[in-house]
């Protein structure tokens, strides 16, 4: 068990959606498209106190806020830079559909991951904010939702899980809520000690979402001073362990301490020993083979596939797991930077 596991609050929801219509189909950026769906419903159903922030972010993709005339699936370009292609919502939230095709028949499940963490981690606003813009989704006569072959007015809320530890417990069965399950900020974390091999010869981490490691300050650099993520001459540069352990305390301290955490914050919470083993450690486990390449373009994140470690030491093991829950680096709201290991 990691020292600060319990400090870290996060809710995690399985929802399995069940198309209506004869046939859907979702986008590469399927992420994107739940996030802005929800919430533009979001910004327009709440009072107007509380929509304010959910309207700014509604206007970052170029769009007036609720009401507007302006057709709600208009594609969003970037004004001010690459950051702006992308907003993510006004409440520390990842958004994460699982991977699977792009088309759907009647009767299909369609599954994604929804985690709200830090303040957000609050199953009030789960239950009052964001499960009535889903059902509002499922069954919207909006025209500005009615794209050919749209999935928004074509299924149905299935199911709602939430994780307590490595267990998926029912909210939502059959589309009927269980309003006594109420689950906690903490659970998640509940029993979670992977057992890893005394020594791994070896370690293979696949990215399942893109990732983007570099430092938002640095994102105009040459390629050839790129950090983590970044290109060499010879390809996509693979992130070290050493720069997954950063990117996992730059992740820990914006979910622990706010917008302005900061990495040293989250060292601050391993006791010494702990600490210089870590990084002892991680700068100890060295680079196998890397097979890496450039994401979808229509995707926010930057690169996918798969890296190879040698000599990896178990104290790492609860640390990547920590990692793949929090997702790592830019667009963690659309569920970029998430891994498996093998």
């Amino acid at each position: 068990m990691l020292p600060f596991i319990n400090q870290v609050n996060l809710i995690r929801y399985l929802i399995v959606w069940r198309v209506t219509g004869s046939f859907v189909q979702v986008p590469q950026a399927f992420a994107a498209d739940i996030s802005r769906t929800l919430g533009t419903l979001i910004a327009e159903r709440l009072p107007t106190q509380q929509a304010r922030p959910w309207r700014k972010w509604l206007a970052s993709w170029g769009e007036v806020a609720a009401g507007a005339e302006e057709a709600a699936d208009a594609r969003p370009e970037p004004t001010k830079g690459e950051a702006d292609r992308w907003p993510s919502w006004p409440i520390e939230a990842i958004v994460w559909p699982y991977p699977a095709k792009h088309g759907y028949g009647l009767g299909e499940p369609i599954l994604w991951e929804l985690k709200l963490l830090g303040d957000a981690a609050d199953h009030g606003l789960f239950l009052e904010v964001l499960l009535p813009a889903m059902e509002a989704a499922a069954t919207t006569s909006d025209e500005r939702w009615h794209r050919p072959r749209t999935l928004w007015g074509r299924f149905e809320i299935q199911a709602v899980y939430a994780a307590h530890g490595a267990r998926w417990e029912p909210l939502v069965r059959d589309g009927r809520l269980d309003l006594s399950y109420r689950p906690t900020p903490n659970q998640w974390a509940e029993g979670l000690a992977p057992q890893m091999p005394a020594e791994w010869k070896w370690l293979q981490l696949t990215w399942l979402t893109p990732f983007d490691l570099r430092a938002e300050e640095h994102r105009d650099r040459p390629a050839e001073d790129a950090p983590a993520g970044g290109r060499t001459a010879q390809g996509p540069k693979p992130p070290s362990m050493m720069q997954l352990m950063d990117a996992l305390m730059a992740r820990l301290a914006g979910v622990m301490f706010g917008k302005w955490g900061t990495p040293d914050q989250a060292w601050a919470l391993l006791p010494e020993e702990e600490r210089a083993a870590l990084r002892q450690e991680s700068a100890d486990t060295r680079q196998g083979k890397a097979e890496l390449e450039r994401a979808e373009e229509e995707a926010p994140g930057c690169w996918i596939g798969s890296q190879r470690f040698l000599n990896v030491s178990p104290r790492l093991a609860p640390y990547l797991e920590l990692a793949a829950i929090l997702h790592l680096g830019r667009y963690t709201h659309f569920g970029c930077g998430t891994f498996t290991l093998l």
